[in-house]
């Protein structure tokens, strides 16, 4: 990292955030959190998402800004590199996650698309960070996307659950 620009510290930076985000949303949104329940969490999960999809918007714009070939590529599903074809397709699996969310009230089954979306957002970005070397250490990285993965599982099943378990009432 030492010889790296600020500009591409910025943005390995901002992918760190993303998970960090990544790893609030399933807790929020199956109301895990203490006094995050019901409404409340709802409209954290929105505003953090709004985060998540910034986080990613900076990390991939100061990738750009360091490197657009390498960008180009990576969008284009040409380059070298296995961790930028999971970065991609998690970007991707973000931006139509927010449309799913934005145009919620017109979509029959919206949550189901969303929650399978989420899940290739979580495998996107996990593969993604794991092939990566740089910006986190072995170990911190291991562990954060432990704890995503597990979150977004428990969070599934607690969802899903809650669900249930309020439809038999």
């Amino acid at each position: 990292m030492a010889w790296r620009r600020p500009v591409y510290i910025v943005a390995g930076f901002a992918g760190i955030v993303g998970m960090a985000l990544l790893l609030l949303q399933p807790m929020l949104a199956a109301s895990m959190l203490p006094g995050l329940g019901g409404s409340r969490g709802r409209r954290l999960h929105r505003l953090v998402g709004a985060g998540l999809l910034l986080a990613v918007i900076i990390h991939v714009a100061g990738l750009w800004i360091t490197s657009p070939p390498d960008v180009i590529d990576a969008l284009l599903f040409t380059s070298p590199t296995p961790f930028s074809v999971w970065g991609v397709i998690a970007m991707w699996a973000l931006f139509v996650t927010t449309c799913v969310a934005v145009f919620r009230r017109k979509l029959p089954g919206w949550r189901g698309i969303h929650r399978n979306l989420a899940i290739a957002i979580m495998t996107g970005s996990i593969v993604h960070a794991m092939l990566i070397e740089g910006t986190m250490g072995p170990t911190s990285k291991a562990m954060l996307c432990a704890a995503v993965f597990l979150a977004t599982f428990i969070g599934i099943f607690w969802s899903r659950r809650a669900r249930r378990s309020w439809l038999r009432r």
